[in-house]
C-alpha cells in the first residue's frame, strides 16, 4: 500500500508552517485612512510577499502529492521486479539442468552415430572393393573367352583346310602320292590356303611344347606347294590336340566364372543386409539426435531469453533504485529549501506589517506613494552625416574671340575669374609680381603640360568608369543568376529533406517507428511466449502430479477392493457349505462379512482409470501445443529479425543520405550567402564609384572644353607677353649681356667677322680662314 511521504517532512518545514499560522498569512487589517486612500506602496509589497508564501505552500502540497505517487510507483515496481527476478532465476536454473541432460544424451548418441557412420563407410568400401575385384575377374574372363573362341575357330578352320588338301593321315587317302587340290587350282587359291593355315598355326604355336613348336616352325618356313607329306600330317595332329585343350580351357573358365559370380552375389547380399540394418539404426539415432538438437536449441534460446530478461530486469531494478533514491534526496532538499523560504517570507512580513513599521512608512513618500518598479531611460544617439561637394563646374565658358585687354595681367585675371581657374590666377599673380619673363613663360609652359596630362587622366578615368561599370554589372548579373540557381537547389534539397510525405526525415521517422513497433512486437511475443511456457511447465507439473495421485488412488482402491472381493467369495463358499447342514435360520438382517462400497469402489476405479487416461491425453496434447507454439514463435521471431535488419539497413542508408543532403544544403546556403555578399559588394562598389564616374561621364566634354579654353588663354597670354616692349627690351638686354666682353665689338653687327671671331675666341684672320664668306673677311 502506497503511503504519503508526510512523515518525511523535516522539522524545519513544520516550524515554518507553525510560524505562518502564528503570524497569520492573511494581512492584518490596515488603518482606515489606508483603505480609503488605496493601498500604500509598502502594502503592495506585503501582499506580494503573502502571495509568494501562499504559492510556496501550495507548491509544497502539490509536490508532496506528486512524490507520494512517485514513491508508490517505486515501491510497487521494485516489488514486481524483484518477483520477476526471482522467477527468472528459478527458470534459468531449471533450463540449465534440462540442457545438461540433453547434452549428455546427445554426446552418447553422437558417439554411437559416429561409429555407425564409420561402419557404414567400411561396408561401402568392402562392397566397392568386391565389385571392383568381380569386375576385374569378369573382364579377364571375357577376354580369355574371346581369345579361346577365336583360337578354337582358327584351329577348326585350319584342320578343315588341311583335311581338304589331304594332310590328315587318318583319312582314307594318304599323302605319299601327289594329290592336286580340286578348287585350289591357280596361284590365288594357293595363296588363300597358305594364309589360312599359317594363321591357325601361328595361333597354336603359343600353346604347344618345344618339340611341337619346332615342327610347327618348320612347317611354316617350308614352301607351300599344295602337296603335303607326313610332316603336314603331324601338324594336323598338333592342331587337333590344341583344339581339345582350348575347348577344355573354355569350359573350365566358364565354370570358374559362374562360381565366382555366385560367391560375389552371396557376399554382396550379406553386406547389403548389414548396411541396411546399420543405416536404419543410424537414421533412427540421427533422428533422435536431431530431436535432441532441436530441443537443445529451443532450451538454449529460452535460456538466452531468460538470461537477457534477467539482466534487463536487474538493470531496470538498479536504475529504478538509483532513480528513486535520487528523487528522495531531491525531494528532501526541496522541502528544506521551501521551509527556509517560508520562514524568511514570514519574518519579512512580520517586519513590514507591524504597527511601528506602518507609522514609519507613512512618513516616507517612497514607501507611501512611490513607484514599485524602475524606469530605465534610453538615450538616443544622433547620427551626423557629412556630405562633401565634388567639383565646381562653370556652365558657361567665356569667349576669347573678343578684343584682348590692354595687358597680359588683366587678360589672365579676367579669364581666371570667368572660368574659376586657379592655373590662370597663378600665372596672373606671377606677372603682377613682376617676375622675370622667362620664369613666367616656363610656368605657362608647365601649366599647359599639366592641362594636357589632366585631359589624358580624365579620358582614362572615363574609359575606366565605362569598363568597370560594365564588368561589375556583368558580375552582378552572374551573381544574380547564381543566387537564383542556388535558391532552386536549396528549395529542392529542403523538399527532399523536409517533405512531410516523401522527405528523408519523414522516411527516417517511419523507419524508426517501424523499428520501435518491431521491437515492441519482439518484446511482447517474447513475454507472451515466456508466460505461455511458464504456464505450460506449471500445467505439466500439475498434470504429472495429478497422474501420480490418480495412480496412487487406483492402487490403493484396487488393493483394498480386491481383498474385499476375495473375502466375499470365500464367505459365499462357506455359506453354500453351511446351507447343506441343518442350521437355524434366523431372520435375515445383514451379511456377516462387510461388503461396504465394493461395487461402487469398482466403478470409482474405472472412473479414475478413465480420468487418468484423459489426463495423460491432456499431457500429450499440452506437449504438442507447446512444440507448435514454440515453432510458431521461432518463425515469427525470425521474420521480425529479418524485418528489423532490413529496416535498420534502410534507416542507416536514409540517415547517411540525410547527412549528405544536409551537408550539401549547408554548403548551398553558405554559397548563397557568399553570392549575396559578393553581389552586395559589387552593388556597393557601383554605388561607391557612382559619384565620381557620374561626374566624369557627365562633365568630360565640358572639362575638355574648359581645358581647351585654358590652353588657348595661356597660349594667347604667351603671345601677348612676347609682344610687349618690356619683354622685347628685356630679351635684348639679356642677349647683350650674353655677349659678355664682345658686346661692344658686336654693337656694329653680330654678323660681322669681328663679332664672330670675338665670340669664337680666335683672331679675325683665323676665323676668316675658316669662314671666308663672313662679312668683313673680303
Amino acid at each position: 500500500v502506497c503511503q504519503s511521504p508526510r512523515s518525511s517532512i523535516s522539522a524545519a518545514m513544520k516550524f515554518a508552517r507553525a510560524t505562518l499560522c502564528c503570524l497569520g498569512l492573511a494581512a492584518v487589517p490596515w488603518h482606515t485612512a489606508a483603505e480609503q486612500q488605496g493601498d500604500r506602496t509598502i502594502t503592495q509589497v506585503v501582499k506580494l510577499l503573502q502571495d509568494l508564501a501562499e504559492k510556496s505552500k501550495q507548491e509544497g502540497d502539490v509536490e508532496r502529492d506528486l512524490y507520494a505517487k512517485y514513491k508508490c510507483y517505486c515501491d510497487t515496481t521494485e516489488a514486481e521486479k524483484k518477483t520477476e527476478i526471482s522467477q527468472l532465476s528459478e527458470e534459468i536454473a531449471l533450463l540449465e539442468s534440462e540442457i545438461d541432460a540433453l547434452q549428455a544424451s546427445s554426446g552418447k548418441l553422437s558417439k554411437e552415430v559416429a561409429q555407425l557412420k564409420a561402419d557404414i563407410t567400411a561396408n561401402k568400401e568392402a562392397q566397392d572393393e568386391a565389385t571392383s575385384i568381380r569386375k576385374q575377374e569378369n573382364d579377364e574372363f571375357i577376354a580369355l573367352e574371346a581369345d579361346l573362341k577365336q583360337a578354337i575357330g582358327q584351329m577348326s578352320e585350319a584342320i578343315t583346310t588341311l583335311s581338304e588338301v589331304g594332310a590328315d593321315q587318318t583319312m582314307a587317302e594318304g599323302a605319299d602320292h601327289k594329290q592336286y587340290m580340286a578348287g585350289y587350282e591357280g596361284g590365288a587359291g594357293l595363296m588363300k590356303l597358305r594364309s589360312t593355315v599359317k594363321a591357325a598355326l601361328l595361333a597354336a604355336n603359343a600353346f604347344v611344347g618345344k618339340k611341337q613348336a619346332k615342327v610347327v616352325d618348320a612347317f611354316l618356313q617350308a614352301p607351300f606347294t599344295g602337296t603335303y607329306t607326313a610332316q603336314s600330317g603331324e601338324v594336323v595332329g598338333i592342331l587337333k590336340d590344341m583344339l581339345d585343350t582350348f575347348t577344355k580351357n573354355l569350359d573350365a573358365a566358364t565354370a570358374k566364372e559362374a562360381a565366382a559370380l555366385e560367391a560375389y552375389n552371396k557376399y554382396m547380399g550379406e553386406l547389403e543386409k548389414a548396411a541396411k540394418e546399420m543405416q536404419e539404426s543410424y537414421d533412427k539415432k540421427q533422428g533422435k539426435l536431431g530431436s535432441n538438437d532441436g530441443g537443445l536449441s529451443s532450451k538454449r534460446e529460452q535460456l538466452d531469453t531468460a538470461r537477457v530478461s534477467l539482466a534487463e530486469a536487474q538493470d531496470f531494478l538498479a536504475k529504478l533504485q538509483d532513480m528513486c533514491a535520487a528523487k528522495k534526496k531531491q525531494y528532501d532538499e526541496r522541502v528544506a529549501l521551501r521551509a527556509n523560504e517560508q520562514a524568511a517570507l514570514s519574518e519579512a512580513i512580520a517586519v513590514l506589517n507591524s504597527d511601528a513599521a506602518f507609522a514609519t512608512f507613512g512618513t516616507v513618500d517612497a514607501t507611501k506613494t512611490g513607484a514599485t518598479s524602475f524606469v530605465q531611460a534610453t538615450r538616443r544617439a544622433s547620427v551626423r552625416r557629412h556630405v562633401g561637394s565634388m567639383f565646381a563646374v562653370s556652365e558657361s565658358a567665356p569667349s576669347f574671340q573678343a578684343q584682348p585687354p590692354k595687358s597680359p595681367q588683366e587678360f589672365l585675371q579676367k579669364a581666371a575669374k570667368a572660368q574659376g581657374s586657379s592655373i590662370l590666377g597663378r600665372i596672373a599673380s606671377l606677372l603682377q609680381a613682376h617676375n622675370p619673363f622667362s620664369t613666367v613663360l616656363k610656368e605657362i609652359e608647365k601649366m599647359i603640360g599639366l592641362i594636357g596630362e589632366e585631359g589624358v587622366k580624365d579620358a582614362k578615368q572615363h574609359e575606366w568608369c565605362l569598363s568597370e561599370r560594365t564588368t561589375t554589372q556583368d558580375g552582378i548579373t552572374s551573381k544574380t543568376n547564381e543566387i537564383t540557381d542556388l535558391g532552386g537547389d536549396i528549395q529542392t534539397l529542403t523538399d527532399e529533406i523536409e517533405n512531410p510525405e516523401t522527405g528523408l526525415k519523414a522516411m527516417i521517422q517511419l523507419d524508426e517507428e517501424a523499428l520501435q513497433q518491431n521491437y515492441n512486437s519482439q518484446e511482447t511475443q517474447t513475454k507472451e511466449r515466456r508466460d505461455e511456457n511458464l504456464a505450460y511447465q506449471k500445467d505439466i507439473s500439475n498434470l504429472v502430479e495429478a497422474e501420480a495421485l490418480l495412480d496412487r488412488a487406483i492402487v490403493i482402491l484396487r488393493k483394498y477392493y480386491s481383498k474385499i472381493s476375495a473375502e466375499l467369495k470365500g464367505a459365499m463358499l462357506v455359506q453354500a457349505k453351511k446351507a447343506k447342514r441343518d442350521e437355524p435360520a434366523p431372520p435375515a438382517t445383514w451379511e456377516d462379512k462387510y461388503q461396504g462400497q465394493s461395487s461402487g469402489g469398482t466403478d470409482a476405479i474405472s472412473m479414475l482409470e478413465f480420468i487418468r487416461k484423459n489426463t495423460k491425453s491432456e499431457e500429450t496434447m499440452a506437449h504438442t501445443d507447446e512444440n507448435a507454439a514454440q515453432h510458431s514463435y521461432e518463425d515469427s521471431m525470425a521474420d521480425l529479425k529479418t524485418e528489423e535488419a532490413d529496416t535498420q539497413k534502410a534507416l542507416a542508408s536514409n540517415r547517411k543520405l540525410l547527412a549528405e543532403k544536409e551537408e550539401t544544403l549547408l554548403q548551398k546556403k553558405a554559397e548563397l550567402e557568399r553570392a549575396q555578399k559578393e553581389r552586395k559588394a559589387l552593388e556597393d562598389y557601383l554605388s561607391e564609384i557612382k559619384p565620381g564616374c557620374d561626374f566624369i561621364v557627365e562633365n568630360l566634354e565640358l572639362r575638355d572644353t574648359n581645358r581647351a579654353n585654358e590652353k588657348q588663354a595661356l597660349e594667347q597670354a604667351v603671345d601677348l607677353i612676347k609682344g610687349t616692349p618690356a619683354y622685347q627690351e628685356a630679351m635684348a638686354e639679356a642677349h647683350t649681356e650674353s655677349l659678355g666682353d664682345c658686346k661692344d665689338i658686336c654693337a656694329k653687327g653680330e654678323a660681322h667677322v669681328d663679332c664672330k671671331a670675338c665670340l669664337a675666341g680666335v683672331t679675325v684672320p683665323g676665323y676668316c680662314a675658316g669662314h671666308p664668306s663672313t662679312e668683313g673677311c673680303a
